[in-house]
């Protein structure tokens, strides 16, 4: 069984998330998604709309997604890969070149983001209204 990560906030739930949850799927056969916790969203000077709690229960409720776990810190990465027994790690390629440091782990596919989307966008544009 290949199994794939990624990471995210995942706050407002958009077309954008759906589109690289089900790419992630389609490179293996388990998907497991690290959300970050509210306490780490605090320390990187992120506040969500929905509480960690709430995020999770959206994005178990997801058809591709198989297991949701809290991501706590930037360090844990390689502990949640040699923990999961993770194939491959994906994450949309603005962060590419970020996590290369995993490719002693596991492969690491950086995958282009949803045009027209993004949570930034989405709290902007309510902001005006």
């Amino acid at each position: 069984m290949k199994k794939i990560i990624t990471y995210g906030t995942f706050d407002l739930l958009h077309w954008g998330h759906i589109n690289i949850l089900k790419r992630a799927k389609e490179m293996g056969d388990y998907l497991v998604v690290a959300i970050s916790t509210d306490e780490f969203n605090r320390l990187k000077h992120k506040e969500s709309y929905h509480s960690f709690e709430n995020r999770k229960l959206i994005l178990e409720s997801i058809r591709y997604v198989d297991e949701v776990i809290a991501e706590n810190n930037w360090d844990q990465k390689i502990s949640d890969v040699q923990e999961h027994q993770i194939d491959t790690f994906v994450m949309g390629d603005d962060w590419a070149g970020e996590f290369d440091f995993l490719k002693e782990y596991c492969e690491v596919v950086y995958l282009s983001r949803t045009e027209g989307i993004s949570t930034s966008q989405i709290k902007t544009e309510l902001g005006k209204g």
